[in-house]
């Protein structure tokens, strides 16, 4: 472990912890501390930042992160940040998609899908199919896309890859999955035998905060929890957690089941890292070494394509 990873898990036992150990969940205190850890952070280089409010035609919201040359980029990735489906944003988790989308020279959708409790299941889910197929409605070929997302949004990636795959679109050409949330459940083991070693999460906390986005479904059912999902016919998939966090569980038994139905999985145990810590980046190296390794999964999965839909074209 590095001294700057000791450090963010020393302030997150200090300051985020001791949040998840009270018996209630509060909604507002969570999105009142995610926009409070809401940075400024530059725009890579030869980039460009677009924020799509859903007004007009456009009625997603999100954020385009696109090259500020035409055609300079042959990739494209749809990501669905994490926060439990109630909290955080696109804007929560720039440092994370700035780092890998200018690493792996990807141009970006951000998705700010509708958040729980207001809009429980399947409302993020419907959110995500949506923004997808408008991605392919625009003409970017499906073997040149990715879809990635971290946390509920790692979750919430699988589930709309399985999603599509049952309902016959043409899938991307990979998914990558940073500490995914995947099982809303919570059964998975490590909730309890990594309990006060999860520098973020006390245990039960997980199953409190998976309430306010099942609402009244099946916490089983596979669009909501896709561990429970058959993944026969998935585009391979990188899953990345760290061997502390109560959700471990979560990416090893998809990571099995995955690899049992066929589909090709790389499985990336970190030693001893906060939950979702390429949110660190870049004052975590071991955050800066993971968002490289996603980079060098997408590049080799993601064909380059022809041709690019208009810059600032957003997904509806």
């Amino acid at each position: 472990m590095s001294w700057q990873s000791a450090i963010a898990c020393w302030l997150l036992k200090r300051h985020f912890r001791p949040e998840t150990l009270k018996p209630h969940v509060s909604v507002e205190r969570a999105r009142a501390h995610a926009s409070t850890r809401i940075r400024r952070v530059s725009v890579p280089s030869g980039w460009r930042l677009a924020v799509c409010d859903g007004a007009g035609d456009a009625p997603l919201r999100g954020e385009w992160l696109e090259p500020e040359a035409c055609g300079s980029v042959a990739r494209t990735m749809l990501y669905c940040h994490g926060g439990g489906y109630y909290f955080c944003s696109p804007a929560s988790h720039r440092p994370l998609v700035f780092g890998l989308a200018a690493r792996a020279r990807t141009r970006t959708f951000s998705l700010d899908y509708r958040l729980a409790p207001e809009h429980p299941f399947p409302a993020a889910l419907d959110d995500a199919l949506a923004a997808y197929r408008r991605l392919l409605a625009d003409g970017t070929p499906p073997e040149s896309l990715v879809i990635a997302g971290d946390s509920a949004g790692g979750g919430l990636a699988l589930a709309a890859l399985v999603a599509l795959r049952d309902a016959g679109d043409p899938l991307p050409a990979a998914g990558v999955l940073f500490s995914p949330w995947t099982d809303l459940a919570a059964t998975g083991r490590t909730i309890e035998s990594n309990d006060g070693r999860d520098p973020m999460f006390c245990g039960a906390a997980i199953g409190r905060a998976a309430k306010f986005y099942v609402g009244d479904a099946d916490p089983t059912n596979p669009y909501l929890s896709p561990l429970y999902a058959d993944f026969s016919g998935l585009p391979p998939l990188l899953i990345q957690a760290s061997s502390t966090e109560v959700l471990l569980d979560d990416a090893r038994r998809v990571a099995d089941r995955a690899s049992a139905a066929g589909v090709r999985v790389e499985l990336e145990v970190w030693p001893e890292l906060p939950h979702v810590w390429h949110l660190w980046t870049p004052f975590v190296p071991e955050a800066k070494r993971a968002l490289d390794r996603a980079a060098q999964f997408v590049r080799l999965h993601a064909c380059e394509r022809a041709g690019q839909t208009e810059p600032g074209a957003t997904p509806r």
